[in-house]
């Protein structure tokens, strides 16, 4: 973040200040603050960010965001404060954001988000020094922290934004205010709260509201409902279908030596390279090199920046074992599609085990999408299925009782893991949604 004076940040915010002093970061966790940092004190259901305060400064934060002030104020801080700290900090990230004149993309989607988004930047790094989101920090709190890491140094930016309800992708579009805007595909995910694929639609394109006049919208143009959308812009899709502006062919599915395909514009052909597994990957990839087309980039450096790729966090991630097990770590989190993708992948491998835990927001389909996760896995070949969480029997009954093992949770499984997931050879695949923390379980495979 580039130093702001206290008078400029209550007048980005429209807030009441006393003291001075200048901040160069901003941070919402007084457990993490850099010295000369503005403390912005969150409130939520669990937690006020308020009671926070006087650590935060403690640490080294100059001054803070706050609804209410604290009984005793330093003199040596700065306080600015506000009705809603969370939209301060929206306004904060907004009026920062209007300071630099260089082009941003926005990516949002049921699945693939994470993976486009890296996949983009590694693509856009290759001529350009590029802002992207931290992992997965693409809410109404990550969303401006990261445009507040914006520095003179950047010459793009690319900004991932989840959802899981309507006007979320607005409030982030609004910070954002995109070149760019894509969507990687409309799925299962969130369909407890926003009721159908047709609501996730809905809620999804509300990206094209802040995109820039002049913008261009790039879709899955495999996609059934992104294929019904219309967007008011010069609109891309990526696919494999006789409809798409960037053609997928030639897919080479090297199991877990990556894949292989070839991407057709209207410009160029690219034979790209891709360092990772499962087929799906073709989608960001050709997403990627037609933005990093669009901004400028050479076919040389196209194809170079999907050889850089590299996957966030738990995200299909490879570990490697002495005794010949691989462990298919990509428990970072879970819906129907990437369970089917981590799947399709797991079933390259010869002797295989899938540990395979809850999926979280899927109302009454529930019961029946776990259930189909398990048949997915017996008519892929999985050898064994380990079912962990309160749905997960569903996956157990789905891939038949000969080939499988349910553990109501993730403790259950540590006192007793089966002997399938530790014979030499063996390839696991360990996916789940977040909060049933299956890091855990990868860390006692690792471990055993």
């Amino acid at each position: 973040m580039i130093t702001m004076t206290a008078q400029e940040i209550a007048a980005a915010v429209g807030g009441t200040l006393q003291g001075t002093g200048t901040a160069s970061a901003v941070s919402t966790d007084s457990r993490s603050i850099q010295p000369g940092s503005l403390f912005v004190a969150l409130a939520g259901e669990r937690f006020d960010g308020h009671n926070y305060i006087e650590a935060a400064l403690k640490s080294g934060a100059a001054g803070c965001l706050c609804a209410r002030l604290p009984e005793k104020l330093r003199e040596d801080k700065f306080y600015i404060q506000v009705p809603d700290t969370l939209l301060g900090l929206k306004n904060l990230a907004s009026v920062y954001r209007s300071g630099f004149d260089l082009p941003v993309v926005q990516i949002t989607g049921s699945v693939g988000k994470t993976t486009t988004k890296e996949m983009t930047a590694a693509v856009l790094r290759r001529r350009y020094p590029t802002l992207a989101t931290a992992g997965n920090f693409n809410n109404a709190i990550g969303v401006p922290l990261t445009l507040l890491n914006l520095s003179t140094e950047h010459r793009a930016a690319v900004v991932e934004s989840g959802m899981d309800r309507f006007g979320e992708i607005r409030y982030a579009g609004e910070m954002i205010r995109p070149d760019i805007a894509v969507i990687t595909n409309i799925g299962d995910v969130h369909v407890e709260l926003l009721g159908s694929r047709e609501g996730i639609l809905k809620a999804k394109s509300e990206i094209f509201e802040n995109l820039k006049s002049g913008g261009t919208v790039i879709l899955n143009g495999d996609d059934p409902l992104l294929n019904t959308l219309a967007p008011p812009f010069p609109t891309l899709r990526c696919g494999v279908g006789e409809n798409c502006d960037v053609r997928i062919s030639e897919v080479e599915d090297r199991g877990f030596g990556g894949v292989g395909c070839t991407a057709t514009t209207k410009r160029a052909v690219y034979r790209l390279d891709i360092p990772a597994f499962g087929t799906h990957m073709v989608y960001a990839a050709a997403m990627a090199a037609v933005i990093g087309e669009l901004l400028g980039l050479t076919a040389e450096e196209i194809t170079a920046g999907v050889a850089d790729y590299r996957p966030a966090g738990s995200r299909l991630r490879l570990i490697h074992l002495s005794d010949g097990r691989v462990i298919l770590d990509d428990c970072y989190n879970a819906n129907p599609h990437a369970m089917t993708a981590m799947l399709k992948v797991l079933s390259k491998g010869e002797r295989t085990v899938a540990i395979m835990g809850d999926m979280g927001e899927l109302g009454d389909q529930a019961a029946r999408i776990h259930g189909e996760m398990g048949e997915l896995a017996r008519t892929l070949g999985i050898g064994f299925v380990v079912a962990v969480g309160k749905n997960a029997r569903y996956m157990a009954q789905g891939a038949g009782p000969e080939m499988s093992r349910w553990y109501p949770t993730v403790e259950d499984f540590l006192s007793d893991p089966p002997e399938e997931a530790f014979q030499p050879g063996t390839v696991t695949g360990v996916k789940a949604s977040h909060f049933m923390h299956f890091e855990r379980i990868v860390e006692a495979l690792q471990n055993r």
